[in-house]
């Protein structure tokens, strides 16, 4: 069985229900809508599987600095949020459209920020010859899929937002800290895998 069968196979399975309250970003509507965005979770088909992130450079408007999936905005050229989180990956880090198999779209994600961002599920060969975007990310890595899934590995945390206690998941790989709407769609994907 392939990887990307793998995974189909266990987002199949029933699943109990995901995170709720705030740290399911549970964010008020803004007045003028959702702004629909897109990241691609980019698992890696090796032997013990990663997820690819970038880190974002540090003097962009939003979430500069932070450890982010690729991805953005659903533009109007862009077929639906697969087409955009394809686009942005290959925008952001260079990869290309035709190496993902993409295996899902995940449960939608609001973050106090104002967007609705669908999460897409894709399985890429190991090693691509990746390449930052250089206005946009200062780094790719790779974190191991059975670390971001494994519970031990995670930590909650608060912070002050628009005057409003806002709650948080957060996971320290090494020197990078993966928090947010990046953590908490990384905890929705682990309640509905079971990795051994």
């Amino acid at each position: 069985m392939t990887l990307a069968e793998q995974l189909r196979a266990r987002l199949a399975a029933p699943a109990g229900p995901l995170l709720t309250g705030d740290l399911n970003g549970d964010a008020p509507m803004p007045d003028n809508g959702w702004r629909a965005a897109a990241v691609l979770i980019a698992v890696t088909d090796r032997a013990e599987p990663g997820v690819l992130l970038t880190q974002r450079t540090g003097d962009l408007r939003t979430h500069a600095g932070q450890v982010a999936f690729p991805g953005g905005s659903i533009d109007p050229g862009d077929s639906d949020a697969v087409g955009a989180a394809l686009r942005e990956a290959g925008e952001e880090i260079a990869l290309p459209a035709d190496a993902a198999q993409v295996v899902a779209t995940l449960d939608r994600y609001h973050t106090v920020t104002g967007f609705e961002v669908t999460p897409v599920l894709a399985v890429v060969p190991a090693d691509l010859p990746l390449l930052p975007h250089p206005r946009e990310v200062d780094a790719i890595f790779e974190v191991p899929l059975a670390f971001l899934l494994d519970p031990a590995n995670l930590r909650r945390g608060s912070r002050w937002h628009e005057g409003r206690e806002r709650h948080y998941y957060e996971l320290i790989h090494g020197e990078r800290r993966i928090w947010g709407a990046t953590a908490a769609m990384i905890v929705n994907l682990a309640q509905r895998l079971t990795w051994p």
